[in-house]
């Protein structure tokens, strides 16, 4: 029975239970000895109060993380389509192509994608090591900045932010001239 009465006053000290004395009546408990008298928590004057539950903000959290697609990051989102470039190189979206030397060039993919321009990682010329680790981050980026990851050659990836889609003329366009894996 202690345990139970150890877990009772622990919830009760962090304000996620209600005191009561039916735990204290417990024949197990009672000692032959003085009873321990401990005021209420009415007695306790001012200094301890019961914190009052906002049902409202529960319910934005509820619908923050509900899984239908109202919001969070299941919600509609506002996209930029990725088209090719035209002549004067201003007709679009531009792409900004890393091929990392050292796994300090993380940075610069972590900032260009965090401006949600998308960028073109190349391992192509990057051992296999430091590529497993700059995979490993760009994932990483990728799903904390809702943004998604497409391999589109042999050790090369495409890191798109949440708001750039590639257009299925792009797409195309890659695949033609064998820049685009869909596997």
């Amino acid at each position: 029975m202690a345990v139970k009465d150890s877990w009772h006053r622990a919830l009760v000290y962090f304000g996620l239970a209600e005191e009561d004395d039916r735990y204290r009546d417990d024949p197990d408990d009672v000692e032959a000895d003085e009873p321990e008298e401990r005021p209420s928590a009415r007695d306790r004057g001012d200094n301890i109060r019961r914190l009052e539950r906002n049902r409202r903000r529960r319910d934005e959290i509820d619908d923050i993380f509900s899984d239908d697609s109202g919001g969070g990051r299941g919600g509609a989102r506002e996209t930029r389509v990725l088209h090719p470039v035209g002549g004067n190189g201003r007709g679009g979206v531009q792409v900004h192509l890393v091929i990392p030397k050292s796994f300090n060039d993380a940075q610069q993919v972590a900032d260009r994608f965090k401006d949600s321009v998308p960028v073109i990682l190349n391992l192509q010329t990057t051992d296999s090591e430091l590529s497993k680790r700059l995979i490993d981050f760009a994932s990483g980026l990728t799903y904390a900045l809702d943004g998604g990851m497409q391999r589109i050659a042999d050790k090369v990836f495409l890191l798109t932010p949440r708001n750039v889609d590639v257009s299925a003329e792009e797409r195309a366009r890659l695949i033609e001239k064998g820049f685009f894996n869909q596997s």
